[in-house]
């Protein structure tokens, strides 16, 4: 169905791993981590001018917001007056609601993809999908692995067998057992890394705020301590390849974020927004 997210993805996976394979020899779990966390930093440098966009999106909305408002109040009895009057309003700003939404899909898109690609790696002949978090070394050892997109049925099972320092890289802290301590030394840092760039990305745009209601402190709430909570509770559960995924992605949001918007200056400086774009 997303054949067309899957195959490029796994593409780009596919080049790093050959890449760092070649230095680091095809069964390591370091090479595979490493091709991981590059091919998050190659779509988010790719994804660069739609965050611009989304950014340019939010400070827009900050701008508009009190004026949106007050022409509310004064066209509160006339709805054709005030639809004419936010058309102008959103024109003058060139504001588009498109743009705001358009990175947050492709993210979503991307997640969705490369989370599928990393599961396939434990798909078998059968046809059946053996899913990354419920221990796919063992069961794919019964059946016969097939190739994964990109990657061939050696690759596969080089992923598979793969481990970062001690821990699988298919490994999750809810079924790693008895190894439990291995996984854990590799898969709690990582947690922790994702949870703790989630929980500042969100203070810092707290802190950007201009206006502050019950649903703005409602929603603040859950993206400086719910979201981060939840990481931690996801952690349980995904394998120590998508555990390197989350820790890259979500480091990488709360510093691109923190440069972007020191380059933007305050809210009200538009010409800084046009220099990024």
């Amino acid at each position: 169905m997303l054949d067309f997210v899957y195959y490029p993805l796994s593409g780009v996976l596919w080049l790093w791993h050959t890449g760092f394979a070649a230095l680091l020899g095809p069964a390591s779990g370091l090479a595979w981590a490493l091709a991981i966390m590059f091919l998050v930093l190659t779509l988010r440098a790719a994804l660069y001018k739609p965050f611009v966009a989304q950014v340019r999106f939010q400070r827009t909305m900050s701008v508009l917001r009190p004026k949106m408002k007050e022409l509310q109040e004064r066209h509160a009895g006339d709805k054709e007056r005030l639809a004419a009057e936010m058309r102008t309003l959103q024109q003058q700003h060139q504001f588009n609601v498109f743009s705001g939404c358009l990175p947050v899909v492709v993210q979503l898109v991307i997640f969705v993809g490369l989370l599928h690609v990393l599961s396939s790696f434990g798909r078998t002949g059968s046809g059946s999908i053996v899913r990354l978090l419920w221990h796919p070394v063992h069961a794919a050892a019964a059946q016969t692995v097939t190739s994964n997109y990109f990657f061939s049925v050696t690759q596969v099972q080089s992923f598979l067998h793969a481990k970062l320092f001690t821990a699988p890289l298919t490994a999750t802290l809810l079924t790693s057992g008895s190894a439990w301590g291995p996984v854990a030394a590799v898969a709690i840092p990582l947690v922790v890394i994702g949870a703790v760039a989630t929980h500042f990305t969100a203070r810092a745009s707290v802190v950007r705020q201009t206006e502050m209601t019950t649903q703005t402190r409602l929603i603040n709430f859950m993206t400086m301590w719910l979201f981060p909570l939840g990481t931690l509770a996801a952690g349980l559960v995904m394998p120590i390849g998508v555990l390197v995924y989350f820790a890259t992605s979500n480091t990488w949001t709360f510093v691109q974020q923190y440069f972007v918007h020191k380059r933007f200056g305050p809210v009200d400086a538009e010409p800084a927004v046009e220099q990024l774009s």
